[in-house]
């Protein structure tokens, strides 16, 4: 019986062993046969939450840029003609043709006086302009200037303790970075979506007349209009403006004006209700091999001389007085070279009205020196 009873205890003391071994090192394996029916799940320790960011992750950036974008809601006395049938959409939330005229945009607050920047098509037209903030405040908007010939437009609003958004350096900004748009697509609420900047200087698309866009795959779709850029440091590079599509949806070709023309006319806007352009009066051409062969422009080392074509020059104005005319290829202006139609625009739009300026061209195989004074770019009509 003795030997009965110590084999007894010593199986007892094996199977415990065992089943203190399973519990620590395999607990899964003892669950089903505890409890049956029961699901455990093993939930992640909480450290420092908000602190940091997962790898990959761009809350932080978010998180830094998002209370400043803003929910705009117009009402138009006169809606603008749509442009949904044009490949270059602005993604603007129109409303529908049997709907009262109104419609939705997002925008930026720039500055803690309340300067509000969006696009102008936005705002285009509009009766009254509300802005929604992030954090539920609303209010009404007044509008301090826009310029349609890069479409912007700056509004602003009057409530205490803004958030504001960190204005980025585009020199920083390089084709591969990734970036964050957001906004208010579809009036569903504010939406951060991700990609990266796809191209720099992005121009000739025939949006605006004036153009060096950032274009960036990230999701932006209608209602993203006048949100904002930004970079993985939260800081703005761009105004969202317009995607390519033959739908109205995204397709991963959205353009955004950068924030450095974005300063600057926000700064002239400020200033002077409008922006101040420079205006010579001429009709510029890019110069192809017909045409060189038509205005006899010989070619250079077998290959034809990098200027802008003069097609017209328009009677009594600033190029006609200084003696600019058709056939004339402008090399420079003011010590910049030219080398296509939206650099030179660019460039006599930057020239100080009243202020002269020396414009070289070449004519008849010879290289001239005019000095020309700008007038003011009539306004865009």
């Amino acid at each position: 019986m003795k030997k009965l009873w110590i084999l007894f205890s010593q199986a007892v003391t094996v199977l415990l062993a065992l089943w203190f071994i399973v519990a620590t090192l395999q607990p899964g394996w003892l669950r089903g046969v505890n409890n049956p029916g029961k699901v455990s799940f093993t939930q992640a320790m909480v450290e420092g939450l908000g602190a940091s960011s997962p790898g990959g992750s761009f809350r932080l950036s978010a998180q830094k840029a998002a209370p400043a974008v803003v929910s705009i809601n117009v009402q138009q006395k006169v809606k603008p003609k749509s442009r949904r049938a044009d490949p270059w959409f602005r993604f603007f939330e129109e409303p529908e043709e049997d709907s009262p005229s109104g419609g939705m945009g997002s925008g930026v607050i720039v500055s803690p006086e309340g300067y509000v920047l969006t696009n102008h098509h936005v705002i285009e037209g509009a009766e009254a302009i509300e802005v929604t903030l992030n954090d539920g405040r609303s209010t009404m908007a007044k509008v301090i200037g826009t310029d349609p010939e890069t479409d912007l437009a700056l509004l602003k609003i009057d409530l205490p303790n803004l958030p504001v958004i960190v204005l980025g350096r585009m020199e920083t900004l390089q084709v591969g970075d990734a970036v964050l748009a957001i906004g208010n697509p579809f009036g569903v609420g504010q939406t951060v979506t991700s990609g990266i900047v796809s191209a720099l200087g992005r121009k000739q698309l025939g949006i605006n007349t004036f153009e060096n866009f950032i274009q960036t795959d990230a999701a932006i779709n209608p209602g993203n209009s006048g949100g904002a850029l930004v970079d993985v440091n939260g800081h703005l590079m761009g105004i969202n403006t317009a995607i390519y599509s033959r739908s109205g949806g995204n397709l991963g070709i959205g353009f955004a004006v950068p924030v450095s023309t974005a300063t600057q006319i926000m700064a002239s806007l400020i200033k002077e209700g409008k922006v101040t352009r420079g205006w010579i009066g001429v009709e510029p051409r890019p110069l192809n091999a017909e045409l060189a062969e038509s205005f006899g422009i010989a070619k250079i080392s077998g290959e034809l001389p990098k200027g802008v074509l003069i097609n017209g020059v328009l009677q009594n104005s600033p190029a006609a007085k200084a003696g600019l005319q058709p056939g004339d290829l402008v090399m420079q202006v003011a010590g910049h070279e030219v080398s296509d139609v939206p650099e030179m625009l660019s460039r006599v739009a930057a020239l100080v009205p009243g202020e002269a300026a020396t414009v070289s061209i070449l004519r008849n195989g010879k290289s001239l020196a005019l000095n020309v004074t700008p007038g003011i770019r009539p306004a865009k009509r």
